[in-house]
């Protein structure tokens, strides 16, 4: 089982799987980091961890559908068998869906459908919501709201900030999420697919 993560920021939470996979604790090989900003921190940390980098942004391809259309050719280069979204702040299109249809998983730092798309920590805290969540889900065409494989609910705390509510979060995520992919990859290669 070949996989790709997909990202397009600072990469905390490739920088998890990345040792996840070279400590053999996650099945499969990670073969691919994909980013759609070719100076992320990111590449960086995939570099170090010896991954396979491929960059390039939706302008240089010519517009959205020549970009997926590229990222569709380079996926079938790699042989890519699953696909994770690790902070890829792009909407999954045809092109890439109809290829990988329930071999894309993305983790939404929000209990889902509350907060869909960005912003989703700054959103729960301004509204002063009792509580918010970490939602992990397969990727359909619309905006994070493809069918949900599990969710965690994160408390906002009276005293939080926005940044202590944000460390909470992606503590839950650095948690859940690995555990998921990893029932979900185990589950997969069991059964030959």
């Amino acid at each position: 089982m070949r996989i790709a993560i997909f990202a397009s920021g600072n990469g905390t939470n490739f920088e998890i799987f990345a040792s996840l996979f070279e400590k053999k604790e996650l099945q499969g090989e990670l073969a691919l980091l994909f980013c759609d900003h070719p100076n992320a921190h990111v590449v960086e940390r995939a570099r170090k961890h010896h991954v396979t980098v491929e960059t390039f942004t939706v302008k240089e391809s010519g517009g959205k559908k020549k970009y997926e259309e590229k990222i569709t050719r380079l996926l079938k280069q790699y042989k890519i068998d699953f696909i994770i979204l690790a902070g890829y702040l792009r909407v999954i299109g045809a092109p890439i869906l109809d290829n990988y249809e329930g071999r894309i998983i993305n983790l939404h730092p929000a209990y889902l459908p509350e907060y869909p798309g960005l912003h989703s920590i700054e959103r729960a805290f301004e509204d002063q919501k009792k509580q918010t969540g970490v939602t992990v889900h397969y990727i359909d065409s619309g905006l994070d709201s493809g069918p949900i494989i599990a969710q965690e609910r994160v408390p906002i705390l009276e005293d939080d900030t926005v940044e202590s509510l944000e460390t909470r979060i992606h503590a839950c995520e650095h948690k859940l999420y690995p555990q998921v992919v990893k029932s979900i990859l185990n589950e997969l290669i069991e059964k030959g697919e």
